[in-house]
């Protein structure tokens, strides 16, 4: 097992978690006005919405799809699947979903790029992650065609292994179940490790933003008589 391997899939993802808690805390303790998505819906209303819900389908499913196939032991999906059968679920309604997702995302990069009025309101760092995001989701897509190659799922076991290694804390042991498995899988995961990285610096932290403290704010004077 290689020394870069070892760096890359079982030190590099606790000091992407480290710096995205850390982070994450410093910014929403320091500039708690920056923690939002900054919106930029009213400069341009056409065709947000229907990119902008496209989007976030997609992404949302694709998320919730691997926390659960990536971290649910194959003991207990045993019961209910085959590895080779949720191999080509993940695949199928990954794919569905993937290029919904990669739809509403082009969308909303060209509506920022060409857009005068967005481009002028937006950040380095919005540019930046949508730009992440897509190199992300095209991975993501690759790794269907790659999968192609092996239907019997295991390749969906090793990634499983190494993610649940990560979360036990084993990171050795996540670093030698992935390093047999394509360049395509281990740049997705590579590149998503980077993301979470990244993630106290965007405009991703509206992810996990939940307004509890809303209803019980004081009133903001906007403008006086």
């Amino acid at each position: 097992m290689s020394n870069l391997n070892n760096l890359l899939f079982g030190i590099y993802p606790y000091i992407a978690i480290f710096v995205c808690i850390v982070g994450s805390w410093i910014r929403f303790d320091r500039e708690p006005y920056t923690w939002k998505a900054d919106s930029s819906q009213m400069l341009n209303k056409k065709g947000f919405r229907a990119a902008s819900n496209m989007f976030h389908i997609g992404v949302i499913f694709i998320l919730l799809g691997h926390f659960v196939g990536l971290l649910t032991p194959e003991s207990i999906y045993h019961h209910f699947i085959s590895t080779a059968d949720k191999q080509m679920l993940a695949m199928v309604s990954g794919g569905f979903f993937g290029i919904i997702c990669f739809i509403g995302l082009v969308m909303l990069i060209k509506r920022r790029l060409t857009d005068d009025r967005v481009r002028a309101t937006s950040k380095t760092s919005d540019i930046f992650i949508l730009f992440l995001l897509l190199i992300q989701l095209i991975l993501g897509l690759l790794t269907i065609v790659v999968s192609m190659d092996h239907l019997d799922g295991s390749v969906m076991l090793l990634l499983g292994h190494w993610a649940q290694n990560i979360v036990t804390f084993q990171g050795m042991a996540a670093a030698a179940a992935i390093e047999p498995v394509h360049i395509i899988y281990k740049l997705h995961v590579f590149v998503g490790l980077t993301m979470i990285l990244v993630f106290p610096f965007t405009r991703l932290v509206h992810v996990i933003s939940v307004p509890v403290w809303y209803f019980g704010r004081r009133y903001q004077v906007v403008r006086e008589r």
